[in-house]
């Protein structure tokens, strides 16, 4: 199958290299038959060597001084087309919300964000949790430790002596920008602790790094990876939502830097879920893709809420998979300017989202119905791994994604913890 281009109006501009890159430039494709521009900082990456994708990498694109000449330099070159500038990363969304708080970017360069101060605000997790307290919203019993907690040991011996839920606990940062910005040898995504000598280390690594943010200790929601959902949302410039898109989370990665990382989705709807959010991200007035990390407890039969990604989630072609192309609904608005038609949208239909093979499925979802479901949706073609795309086919990408994919058999084999 041959690749067929259009010329159009706009020229889709991304910023990373991963999956989440790879995907919306796939969105953009299948809808408008665009190649996508992306900067990202290495040779490597689903978007490297891609036929749908202009991949220019720059190990400093994530600086503000390489970002932003960058593009307004491409925006420039390309001044007879509008640009739809799109970030993949947390760190990749504050550079463009910054610059286009600032008037910093070229006339011809669109973004679907809103104020970066409401966007980094929302991304602070203890921020996040009084936003749900004020809208009903769910989420884990929650303990804020500081900075200042952690230099003084009474006051560390205190703040631990004072927790009231039960090991194994979730301690996660409240910053992920900055956590990231402070690398470490045992850093990772998130940690399971399970014993207070395993808490006080941890937490001595995490400010060893550099960093200064606060902590999240958290109340662990029992269960495995089946009880997990994670739902995309788009909220337009007047700060309505206009698609909500909610997936059944199968399997999660597990490795020390993708702990959390969805594996394998189910797209399935619950109007009682997505209700709450819907209220809290208009009542905000937020603009632009939301993601949340959502799982079931079952001790009281909630859903819990623990994050708020304010971008397209790095798992989104489960979204476009579903029919919900993520890319249209950016364009429709940012270039073409057309209502929304329905004003409202939610998913509804089953599809299969996975870069596991079939045999990690069928090793390691355990319940039995929801393991025979996503397979069913496999044998009848509504299942799609997204770095796979007919007609983008070059050797040395297609083995690179084949080795990704079939290191996923290690992987589960050393890090799955049911």
């Amino acid at each position: 199958m041959a690749l067929t281009f259009t010329e159009r109006e706009f020229i889709p501009v991304l910023l990373g290299g991963d999956i989440n890159v790879y995907s919306v430039a796939r969105a953009f494709y299948e809808q408008y038959g665009v190649r996508s521009v992306a900067f990202g900082k290495y040779h490597t990456g689903p978007a490297f060597r891609s036929l749908i994708v202009d991949y220019r990498p720059n190990e400093r694109i994530d600086t503000r001084e390489v970002f932003l000449p960058t593009v307004n330099a491409f925006a420039r070159e390309h001044a007879d087309k509008k640009i739809v500038l799109m970030g993949c990363g947390d760190n990749y969304v504050a550079l463009i919300a910054q610059a286009k708080d600032k008037g910093e970017l070229e006339g011809n360069i669109v973004a679907p964000y809103g104020p970066f101060e409401q966007m980094n605000s929302c991304q602070q997790k203890e921020v996040f949790y009084d936003l749900c307290e004020k809208h009903g919203v769910p989420y884990p019993h929650t303990f804020t430790f500081t900075a200042a907690m952690a230099a003084d040991p009474a006051k560390t011996a205190a703040a631990l002596d004072a927790l009231d839920f039960p090991y194994p606990m979730i301690l996660k940062p409240s910053d992920g920008i900055s956590y990231w910005e402070h690398p470490f040898a045992t850093q990772q995504k998130a940690y399971t602790i399970d014993s207070r000598a395993e808490l006080e280390a941890t937490i001595r690594d995490v400010y060893a790094s550099g960093y200064e943010d606060d902590l999240i200790i958290q109340d662990r929601v029992p269960g495995n990876d089946e009880y997990m959902r994670v739902l995309t949302s788009y909220s337009d410039r007047s700060g309505k939502v206009r698609m909500m898109c909610l997936g059944h989370v199968l399997l999660e990665e597990h490795g020390p830097h993708a702990q959390g990382n969805h594996a394998c989705i189910i797209t399935e709807p619950n109007d009682e879920l997505t209700g709450g959010v819907r209220e809290l991200l208009e009542d905000l007035h937020f603009v632009g893709f939301s993601n949340f990390d959502v799982k079931y407890d079952e001790r009281d039969g909630s859903f819990k809420f623990f994050d708020f990604n304010t971008r397209q989630g790095r798992s989104n072609y489960y979204v476009t998979g579903s029919g919900f192309n993520v890319a249209k609904y950016v364009v429709e608005e940012y270039v073409y300017n057309r209502p929304f038609d329905p004003a409202f949208e939610t998913a509804r239909e089953e599809h299969l989202w996975t870069v596991v093979p079939k045999g990690v499925i069928k090793r390691y979802v355990r319940d039995p119905e929801l393991r025979e479901r996503a397979l069913r949706l496999m044998r009848e073609g509504k299942g799609v791994n997204p770095v796979f795309m007919k007609g983008d086919f070059t050797l040395n990408r297609w083995l690179r994604m084949v080795h990704t994919t079939m290191e996923h058999f290690k992987i589960f084999k050393r890090y799955y913890r049911a």
